[in-house]
C-alpha cells in the first residue's frame, strides 16, 4: 500500500531496503507464536467468508492453502505466476506512491512481511502480513481483478503529474480496500480492508448504518474516506469486468473536470446516486 493512505510514522525497518523498497522475506525468522497468531486470524476470518465474501475470493484463498501459518512468498509466487503472472514482494511496510504504482503496473504487489502483535488482533494502524496477504493476494489470482490492479498502477504517473493523487487514492480505497460486489446471493465483500477485519466484514454487509451506493467512477474519485473507523459509505460494483472497464477510461479529462472541486464528505448521499441502502447516519 502507498504511504499516502497513512498519516502516522512508519513502523517497519527501512534500513536495508532495495531501491524498489523490497526486502527478502525472513521466513525462517518467524516464531511459532507468530505462526500461531496467523492461524488464529486465518480461522477467524475464514469462518466469516462463506456468508460475507465474494465467491471469487473464497475460491482463490482456498486454492492458496495458507491456513497452516504465515505463507512463504516464493511458494505463492509459483501459483500466482501460473494464474495471472503476478508476484508478491516483501516490503517493510508502506511504500511511496511512485514505488507502489510501479510495482502494480509491473504485476508486483508489495506485502509487509511482519505480523501484528497479540494486542493488535482486532485493530491495526498499519497493514501487516495478514492484512496484505489474506486481504489482497487471493484476488491477484483472478485474471480480471489482476488486470484492474495493473491498470490502477499505470494510472499513477498521470495522477502525480496532474496533482490528483488524492482522487486516485480514493479509487483504491473504495474498490481494492473497501469494495462490495452484487451477487445472486446478495451483497458480498471483496475489499482487503473489509475481509481482513472481523468487525468490518460483518459491518460492511449487514449493518444498517453505512450507505451502500452503486459504483460510479467520478463519484468515487470525489468522495472522502475514513482511515480511523468503519466506512460511512461503501460503493458496490456489479462485476469485476465493470470495475476494470471503468479504470480504462481516459483519466486526464476527468481530472481536469474535477480538479479544484471540494470532495464530498464520506457520509454524503447525492440526488443522482444509485442508492442500494441509505445509511442511518447519512447527510
Amino acid at each position: 500500500m502507498a504511504v499516502n493512505l497513512s498519516s502516522h510514522a512508519l513502523r517497519g525497518d527501512y534500513s536495508h531496503i532495495n531501491p524498489d523498497y523490497t526486502v527478502d522475506q525472513p521466513f525462517d525468522g518467524y516464531t511459532e507464536e507468530q505462526h500461531d497468531r496467523w492461524r488464529r486470524l486465518y480461522r477467524r476470518q475464514m469462518a466469516l467468508m462463506p456468508r460475507y465474501a465474494a465467491h471469487e475470493f473464497i475460491e482463490s484463498i482456498c486454492r492458496l492453502s495458507v491456513g497452516d501459518g504465515i505463507p512463504e512468498f516464493a511458494r505463492i509466487n509459483d501459483q500466482l505466476a501460473k494464474a495471472t503472472g503476478f508476484q508478491i514482494v516483501a516490503v517493510p511496510g508502506l511504500v511511496p506512491d511512485d514505488v507502489f504504482y510501479d510495482h502494480l503496473a509491473n504485476r508486483r504487489f508489495p506485502v509487509s512481511w511482519w505480523i501484528r502483535e497479540e494486542s493488535e488482533l482486532d485493530y491495526l494502524v498499519e497493514p501487516d502480513v495478514f492484512h496484505d496477504f489474506f486481504g489482497h493476494v487471493p484476488l491477484l489470482a483472478h485474471p480480471v481483478f489482476a488486470d484492474y490492479m495493473v491498470e490502477y498502477g499505470k494510472a499513477g504517473p498521470l495522477a502525480a503529474r496532474m496533482d490528483t493523487i488524492p482522487m486516485l487514492a480514493r479509487l483504491y480505497w473504495y474498490t481494492i480496500e473497501f469494495g462490495l460486489i452484487r451477487t445472486s446471493e446478495g451483497l458480498r465483500a471483496f475489499g482487503a480492508g473489509i475481509l481482513s477485519s472481523k468487525g468490518e466484514t460483518v459491518f460492511a454487509v449487514d449493518s444498517p448504518r453505512p450507505n451502500r451506493i452503486g459504483f460510479d467512477l467520478e463519484r468515487v474519485l470525489m468522495t472522502e474516506y475514513r482511515i480511523d473507523d468503519f466506512q460511512k459509505t461503501y460503493f458496490v460494483i456489479d462485476s469485476f469486468d465493470q470495475m476494470f472497464d471503468e479504470t480504462r477510461k481516459p483519466f486526464g479529462p476527468i481530472y481536469e473536470r474535477l480538479r479544484g472541486k471540494p470532495p464530498y464528505p464520506a457520509d454524503t448521499v447525492l440526488p443522482g446516486d444509485a442508492v442500494i441502502h441509505r445509511g442511518l447516519r447519512s447527510t
